[in-house]
């Protein structure tokens, strides 16, 4: 009697679990794809999704399937970790006495949503020596000129007290800090008359980086101070120009060049 070989079952093709970081670039492969597909070019596809163009360029030349297994191996950031600093700061306060619980209890209410079980090895490991220092939370330069330019009315309460935070610390930002918001009313309010004065406050103890940037206005300084006192600008021609630059590269390739100045001439 011939015993029939069992059949092989199919099993299913394994899923990776659905976390946030898997989904994430599950949406970002999708439309960065779909925008290439229309023709866009990886500089536009970066400003469009607010995206760095060399991550544009990983996720249009790579693999899928590639690009999910990169996002199953990395390691979220800990749920703890915007708590360490105050963890560290109350268990220095009552010199290592600290009740696990008690402070729990305290970085709930702030907002943690992470394990008690967490807290009990950070607590663990401060006593014992062992615990990782806290990176200070120190703002990056580009916040922080970002803070500095723009009008105090359009920042938050919070960005607010981290400029002052910041301002303690740094003579040098501070000065920066004051001469950015002179500069940035001259231009908002065309005070061109004080440009000059500016000029001579930066040159005299401002950091050496503001200096190098009034000594260029100087050098041009009847021209900049006509921008920054006549109503005229050169805002339209440089529309013009960028005009024709996408003009000129949406048909780079395709058509000679007496059909882009025909194109040319019959939109102006």
């Amino acid at each position: 009697m011939i015993v029939p070989e069992p059949v092989a079952m199919e099993l299913p093709v394994p899923e990776l679990p659905r976390t946030q970081i898997i989904e994430r670039t599950r949406h970002r492969f999708e439309d960065i794809h779909h925008l290439a597909e229309k023709g866009w070019t990886i500089n536009a596809i970066a400003r469009r999704l607010n995206l760095d163009s060399r991550t544009v360029r990983r996720f249009r030349d790579t693999d899928l399937d590639e690009l999910l297994a990169s996002a199953r191996d990395r390691r979220p950031n800990g749920v703890l970790d915007p708590f360490k600093a105050y963890l560290n700061a109350r268990f220095t306060e009552t010199q290592g006495q600290a009740s696990g619980t008690r402070l729990f209890q305290e970085i709930h209410e702030r907002g943690y949503r992470g394990s008690h079980q967490v807290v009990r090895k950070l607590l663990a490991a401060l006593r014992a020596g062992t615990a990782q220092p806290v990176r200070a939370d120190i703002p990056s330069p580009r916040k922080i000129t970002s803070w500095k330019t723009r009008p105090r009315e359009t920042l938050t309460e919070s960005q607010v007290k981290r400029l002052l935070e910041v301002r303690l610390v740094c003579p040098d930002i501070t000065r920066a800090c004051d001469l950015a918001r002179t500069f940035a009313d001259l231009v908002r309010r065309r005070r061109g008359h004080l440009l000059l004065e500016w000029i001579r406050q930066a040159e005299q103890d401002a950091p050496k980086r503001m200096q190098g940037f009034s000594g260029f206005l100087r050098r041009d300084l009847d021209a900049v101070t006509a921008g920054l006192t006549l109503p005229w600008s050169s805002g339209v021609i440089e529309g013009h120009v960028n005009r024709v630059k996408t003009l000129k590269r949406a048909m780079y390739g395709r058509a000679l060049f007496e059909f882009l100045r025909t194109r040319i001439l019959t939109r102006a």
